[in-house]
């Protein structure tokens, strides 16, 4: 991944930290992604999404929700279009696209992510979504 010279790459900047999180997210380069979540991070996919719960740490965050994406899902891509930061508070207004692997059904959903990002590293995530398109494109 490159970058221009405006230090975006080590910026500790909350919007940055989550903007180079959806980056790495979209590249599948899951290593990159740990590097933004605080050892302790807390990562909850909202009830009645397919990996509703809570989930901690970069190892766990990583192997319960981005790979089981993967594993489900046909270039599963949250693409990042608003942020609204307010201190360590990051918003994204977003849209999931993907097709599910069992059933051919492709989604393009809207999406709210919130963030807290403190010393340079995502501490927290919520997701709101709305879960009932992503089931119908997982059922038959």
């Amino acid at each position: 991944m490159t970058y221009d010279n405006s230090g975006f790459a080590t910026s500790t900047a909350p919007g940055d930290v989550v903007r180079r999180q959806y980056l790495a997210s979209a590249a599948g380069d899951l290593e990159a992604l740990r590097a933004t979540l605080a050892p302790d991070a807390e990562w909850k996919e909202m009830a009645g999404f397919p990996l509703a719960g809570t989930y901690r740490t970069p190892d766990g965050i990583t192997a319960n929700v981005m790979e089981q994406l993967a594993e489900e899902w046909h270039d599963w891509t949250a693409h990042d279009d608003t942020y609204v930061v307010d201190g360590e508070n990051v918003v994204v207004l977003a849209r999931y696209t993907a097709a599910n692997k069992a059933t051919g059904k492709p989604i393009d959903v809207r999406v709210a992510h919130h963030f807290v990002v403190r010393g340079g590293l995502i501490v927290r995530f919520e997701q709101f979504v709305d879960t009932a398109l992503v089931r119908d494109a997982m059922t038959g």
